[in-house]
């Protein structure tokens, strides 16, 4: 059969390939892997073979979709093994992601429940193994001594100093040699027993791939994101090695100060005991990522706490990727002897016994565990009618504090928003006039509803088309804090509100079938009309003799037009933002020679109040620009450590200042509030 799709690899080998080569066959590596990208490939069982002339062909050998060891990758030609065809292979390939559990504890992989299709990052990664064949390095899950070994000083430099040169680089410059020595530092590091770095330099990899391939699902913010991680990690951890034993590191790149064992991570979640508990489904969501798909289904406890179970699998499709997501969530919940699928147990109940419980709320599926069927709870009533109870700023607050959590002990939930809205209908927004479903919330503060994720193959964009012609319809929804200078909210679940007799009859409601039980997952299940109930409009109206059209908003309820790019115009925090990424994409000398036009945005910044932003921005460009020189007054190369600190710093500043803006946005504080309580936050 005939199938384009690569096999995975692990990152591993990948730079093991690549290393084999020799210096003037590296220089050909992209160029050989642009053009082996455009060839035929043929799968036969678990072998992959393209054909990469009329005389040579190459042969992946991948048991269950992923190469694990560099002798799976065979190739005819006469320079084999250290041939430009090997390396341009597993350069196309996609990395693979970690392998599943292998305790018992859940038959999946629990990828992050995000809008990007890249993996993250920045999310679960249970188990972080020696992916070579070899024995795992020992379990870090407990305490370790506070002082990094010489093995760790040494990978974390390494990775620090590869890390750095990737930035400098930039994009464009980022190629398959660089790319695999960053890989090769990133094992490193998990053999050193670093898991975090090693895990967020595989996922600046994933998404460098995507930047240069063109791939839809990139998103520049994402590989911002990621490099911030990588470097503040190996920033900290050398910190935390020069800090004494007892003494935490006193200027963390972040804006938490974690010990070294959070900075290590671990190799995978372990799980406790959690006795008995009974459990209310609440709302179920697709997962969909570049090499998993599947459903992450949510549940309440009798106490209130959020726990997460999840059905996600390795796809080797794009094209079938979306399918499986969707069609995962008719799959039973692995959960004791429970028969009923993710689906229907978001409108159910499970009684459990002998639970296990990783940090983070995943429930784990091991032998032990018993549950059986039973009751589930509408969402409002308790205990599920507490999840609405918080204010909105204060979950916001909540929302902004666990995204410096280490993913492993981030708690299950702490990213979602829960609250009452009232539709208010489609709007312009952003330059490019697209459309957005805005709604009021608490005392009629404007929030932004977006889709969850813009697959079009999942259900989030054409239920939210929908429900943007029902103005004045009011909804209990549970959606994903999107940070933004203003309130906007990615909808993941929506449901029937309660009844306070407040309402005049006049508006639009959601008459859902019984067996929905007041709630719709956005991502799995599509929104009819007949799911909305719209008043009749008054037949005396000369515009509407038969009575059938949908009524217009009341004028105090139109939806404002939304302009500007989605930050505060009293704050420009894009434009030490923009320098930011424009190292990403350009890298060092792209930003060096830019340095000229920036006398403006230093005086806005300044008038605006945010001093230390523009030091950060001078002090950002002046280390792009000053390289050292020969004699001669050629460049001479450096580590690029100067650079990577001072964009480290604005990365960070930028971060915190965004954090802050999204903050006061949800207070509803007006823009000079918003302005004053972002200035130099940090």
């Amino acid at each position: 059969m005939t199938d384009t799709q690569w096999p995975a690899v692990r990152p591993e080998v990948v730079a093991e390939v690549v290393a084999g080569l020799s210096a003037r066959l590296q220089k050909r590596l992209d160029g050989a892997a642009a053009k082996l990208a455009e060839r035929p490939v043929e799968r036969t069982g678990e072998e992959w073979r393209i054909a990469v002339d009329e005389e040579t062909v190459l042969v992946l050998h991948a048991p269950g979709g992923v190469v694990a060891d560099q002798a799976d990758v065979r190739c005819g030609c006469l320079l084999a093994p250290a041939c430009v065809h090997r390396a341009a292979a597993v350069t196309v390939c996609p990395l693979a992601d970690d392998e599943p559990p292998a305790d018992g504890e859940t038959g999946t992989i629990e990828a992050p429940p995000s809008n990007q299709l890249d993996q993250p990052d920045q999310r679960d990664q249970p188990d972080q193994r020696n992916q070579a064949g070899q024995a795992a390095p020992p379990d870090r899950t407990a305490p370790p001594a506070e002082a990094l070994t010489a093995a760790e000083r040494a990978a974390v430099e390494h990775l620090h100093r590869v890390g750095a040169a990737v930035l400098a680089a930039g994009v464009g410059g980022a190629g398959a040699v660089l790319q695999a020595e960053l890989l090769r530092a990133a094992h490193r590091a998990r053999l050193a027993g670093l898991y975090r770095s090693a895990a967020a330099a595989v996922a600046v990899v994933t998404r460098i791939r995507a930047a240069r391939s063109g791939e839809p699902d990139h998103r520049l913010a994402d590989l911002v994101a990621g490099l911030r991680e990588l470097l503040g990690l190996s920033a900290a951890l050398t910190l935390a090695a020069a800090a004494p034993a007892a003494t935490a590191p006193e200027h963390a790149p972040g804006p938490a100060e974690p010990g070294i064992a959070e900075l290590r991570g671990t190799a995978r979640q372990s799980y406790a005991p959690a006795g008995g508990l009974r459990l209310y489904g609440l709302f179920a969501e697709p997962v969909l990522t570049a090499t998993h798909a599947g459903v992450l289904t949510w549940a309440v406890d009798a106490g209130g706490g959020l726990h997460t179970m999840a059905e996600i699998m390795p796809h080797t499709d794009a094209t079938a990727a979306a399918p499986q997501a969707v069609g995962a969530g008719n799959r039973a919940v692995r959960l004791g002897d429970a028969m009923l699928s993710h689906r229907e147990f978001t409108r159910a109940g499970l009684a459990v016994q002998g639970a296990t419980r990783s940090a983070a709320g995943r429930l784990g599926a091991g032998a032990s565990v018993r549950a059986v069927r039973a009751a589930g709870a509408a969402w409002t009533a308790e205990p599920l009618e507490g999840l609405w109870s918080e204010p909105p700023a204060a979950q916001v607050a909540r929302a902004l504090a666990a995204g410096t959590l280490p993913p492993e002990v981030r708690p299950a939930g702490s990213e979602l928003l829960f609250l009452d809205v009232t539709l208010l209908g489609a709007a312009p927004y952003g330059p490019g006039g697209e459309p957005r479903l805005l709604a009021t919330y608490g005392d009629g503060a404007v929030v932004a509803l977006r889709a969850a994720h813009d697959h079009p193959g999942l259900a989030y964009r054409g239920n939210l088309a929908l429900l943007a012609t029902a103005p004045g319809l009011r909804l209990r929804v549970i959606g994903r804090l999107e940070r933004s200078a203003r309130p906007e909210l990615r909808l993941l679940a929506v449901g029937v509100p309660p009844t306070d007799g407040s309402t005049s009859g006049g508006e639009p409601s959601l008459a859902l079938p019984a067996d929905r039980a007041g709630r719709v997952n956005l991502g799995l299940e599509r929104l009819q009309t007949a799911d909305l109930t719209f008043p009749p409009a008054d037949p005396a109206d000369p515009a509407d003799p038969t009575g059938s059209a949908v009524p217009a908003p009341p004028a105090a309820a139109a939806p404002p037009a939304v302009t500007g790019d989605g930050a505060n115009p009293a704050t420009p925090v894009h434009l030490l933002a923009r320098r930011v990424e424009q190292a990403v994409t350009g890298g060092r000398a792209a930003l060096a020679l830019g340095s000229r036009a920036v006398d403006g945005d230093r005086a806005r910044l300044r008038s605006a109040g945010l001093v230390t932003g523009a030091a950060l921005l001078d002090g950002l460009l002046a280390a792009a620009v000053d390289q050292p020189r020969d004699v001669f007054g050629r460049v001479v190369a450096d580590d690029h450590g100067d650079f990577a600190s001072a964009w480290l710093a604005a990365a960070w500043y930028g971060e915190e200042l965004a954090s802050a803006l999204c903050v006061t946005a949800w207070s509803g504080l007006p823009e000079t509030a918003s302005r004053e309580a972002g200035q130099d936050r940090t």
